[in-house]
């Protein structure tokens, strides 16, 4: 019991981090990208703004790490673990180090496919075994998949797995694609923008998805904590609020439980927090109701940013994609912009960045929403 509380006790940071992306291959690349006001969506073949990484270039990479065999999916996945094992102590074939992935469809575009191969398991636990065979993990993994929140509350987890005692380290990778599936379905509820996506804008009409793995590695060994210079995981609570299957609430009340817990359980006021990374889908009714949130937890002073003008929406990557990218903004105290927005098109004041912004910041908190009316709310900080 002892051990367990001494763990409990220790706080969680991330060691280094990995965005694969139509962005870039790395962290940095993907960072300097939206700095630079890049984005990776574009107009597909379907008529719909998505930002899909370039298949040619994913073949070209998958040759050279001899990686063909596996799907789309497992590649993507594979090449963002590998980038932040290499530039990490860890291994996974340690028994201290737990692997969790994080996803809503896995291999799901591979359904219905002519000539599919045998040996292809779309069932996420197996994708999962199979990802975690190719680095010989000795620990069996564990798949998060709570729709759009997936990638939040699979630090969550990572957290809570290490604080428990069974493990020093956790590798945890989200990833999703863009596929017929997933486009099939956002395209029956009118949920796709036909231009480039707006977050929290007047004239916002829908998403553009995006496909990408991001991986972070987390570890509550001190040293390894110090020499990374880590950003550290405070406190981080979900909500449901069983308003629709894919409505999310109209008050935002319940997205506002789930900050407020993560703000008292990491006694952390709201006016020490510098920025929010919202989840900011630039449809009409999760926009509006994650303003409300904001306003109910008293945070209407902070700015606010979406990262989904630049990358689309992951679904089981936003989560850790767009943490990673807030953590290395943390870093140099910087706001960064939300491409796409000009007009406030929501009810409540809501303090949109439009241009990146150097500011003093100790804390950020990130948010994510997702269907069935589930939400999500973390703390970040710097180390103190």
């Amino acid at each position: 019991m002892e051990a367990k509380v001494e763990n409990f006790m220790k706080s969680t940071g991330i060691l280094t981090s990995n965005v694969f992306s139509p962005l870039g291959c790395s962290t940095a690349e993907n960072f300097k990208a939206v700095l630079d006001g890049k984005s990776g969506v574009s107009m597909r073949d379907d008529g719909y703004y998505t930002a899909k990484i370039n298949s040619e270039f994913l073949i070209d990479l998958a040759d050279k790490e001899q990686i063909l065999a596996y799907t789309r999916f497992e590649q993507i996945a594979i090449l963002s673990i590998k980038n932040a094992l290499q530039t990490s102590d860890l291994s996974m074939e340690d028994s201290d180090t737990l692997f969790i992935l994080s996803t809503t469809k896995g291999n799901i575009d591979l359904l219905g496919k002519d000539g599919i191969s045998e040996n292809v398991d779309t069932d996420l636990f197996a994708t999962a075994q199979k990802i975690a065979n190719y680095f010989h993990a000795l620990n069996r993994p564990i798949v998060v998949s709570t729709a759009c929140i997936s990638g939040l509350m699979a630090l969550i987890a990572g957290q809570r797995m290490i604080r428990s005692g069974l493990y020093k380290h956790a590798v945890i990778c989200g990833a999703d694609l863009v596929s017929e599936f997933v486009s099939s379905g956002f395209k029956s509820f009118l949920a796709l923008s036909e231009g480039p996506c707006k977050p929290f804008d007047a004239h916002r009409n829908g998403i553009n998805l995006g496909e990408a793995a991001a991986t972070v590695i987390l570890s509550n060994d001190e040293k390894l904590i110090q020499k990374s210079e880590s950003v550290m995981l405070r406190e981080g609570a979900g909500s449901n609020d069983a308003n629709h299957i894919s409505g999310p609430s109209r008050t935002g009340e319940e997205l506002s439980l789930a900050i407020n817990k993560a703000l008292k359980k990491s006694n952390v006021r709201t006016e020490e927090v510098g920025f929010i990374s919202a989840h900011g889908t630039a449809t009409l009714y999760n926009d509006e109701m994650e303003a409300k949130a904001f306003h109910l937890s008293n945070l209407s002073h902070a700015s606010v940013n979406s990262l989904k003008g630049n990358f689309g929406h992951t679904l089981g990557a936003a989560g850790l994609l767009e943490t990673i990218i807030s953590t290395e903004a943390l870093k140099r105290d910087l706001i960064l912009p939300t491409k796409g927005f000009q007009v406030s098109g929501v009810s409540v004041p809501l303090k949109v960045s439009i241009e990146p912004e150097h500011q003093k910041i100790q804390h950020f908190i990130k948010t994510a929403s997702g269907f069935g009316g589930c939400n999500a709310a973390m703390l970040f900080s710097k180390q103190n």
